[in-house]
């Protein structure tokens, strides 16, 4: 937690003066615009996420270091600096900065002064998100919270981070996303680890072809697995045909209703290869 004096903050009209934006954070509890307030007029340098809405975050500190700006950063890592550009993790909001443009790696990686005065080297007077994802959850809340829920992925038990998943310095921004950042490539993406669930077979679920994220949320969820629905309801989003007799439920020329009973479609023991098959069109092993 960062200790703010109040005798370093400037008068809050002339703050707010220059920072209009800042003015929604005044109707919040006094301790929440006064951070916000030191930030913006002491270091100048806020976080550059642009998910953040009507949200000042404080830049990550390491201890006697101070900001130095993108264009230090480009001399040795030159292809992350250039790509960065068009990520949107590049960009700030507001024009009245210090170092406007050029603060959007330091919002992550915090002040590098000292990391280059030690002549870099990984982990060197750097924060690294490869080693510990909670300056990208300082930002993303909402994923921070599908995170703690029952099923989850085992970011917040170190077990994995951000970057495997996601690229945060924008090399896949301009192309096709299915969601978020470096998920151009969701299957692809998602098959580095789950290789078994991704590998090609002769009949496909065709649900692959949209992406795992269509079965599947990625942070976090309630249900095993991290499904999007427990039970057969996820089938029937697609499956489900209407227009017959009361109490059927036909999927395809197959009256389904009898089946619904014994459990979901794939652990009821009838479309059990339910990410493909090699033998059955009808997902069977």
């Amino acid at each position: 937690m960062i200790r703010l004096r109040s005798s370093s903050i400037p008068p809050r009209d002339r703050v707010l003066a220059r920072f209009p934006w800042l003015l929604p954070l005044t109707r919040v509890p006094r301790r929440w615009w006064t951070a916000a307030l030191a930030v913006a007029a002491g270091a100048g340098v806020l976080s550059s996420c642009s998910s953040i809405e009507r949200t000042v975050i404080a830049p990550p500190l390491i201890e006697g270091a101070t900001f130095v700006g993108n264009k230090a950063c480009f001399e040795c890592h030159t292809n992350i600096v250039r790509s960065f550009r068009s990520s949107p993790h590049a960009r700030l909001h507001s024009a009245e900065l210090q170092m406007k443009g050029e603060s959007g790696c330091e919002s992550c990686h915090g002040p590098g002064s000292r990391h280059i005065a030690a002549g870099g080297g990984r982990g060197r007077f750097i924060l690294n998100p490869v080693h510990d994802s909670q300056p990208c959850l300082n930002c993303h809340l909402q994923t921070h919270a599908e995170l703690q829920l029952p099923q989850h992925h085992p970011v917040l038990e170190g077990k994995m981070n951000c970057v495997q998943c996601h690229d945060p310095h924008g090399s896949e921004i301009l192309k096709p996303a299915g969601a978020g950042l470096a998920m151009a490539r969701l299957n692809e993406t998602c098959a580095s680890c789950h290789f078994e669930q991704a590998r090609p077979r002769v009949f496909q679920h065709d649900a692959m072809r949209e992406g795992c994220t269509v079965c599947h949320t990625p942070h976090g969820s309630i249900n095993a697995k991290l499904l999007v629905e427990r039970d057969a309801n996820l089938c029937l989003k697609c499956h489900a045909q209407l227009g017959g007799a009361a109490g059927t439920l036909f999927i395809g020329t197959i009256d389904h209703a009898p089946f619904l009973s014994r459990g979901a479609c794939w652990s009821a023991g009838c479309h059990s290869a339910i990410h493909g098959s090699s033998v059955s069109p009808n997902l069977h092993y």
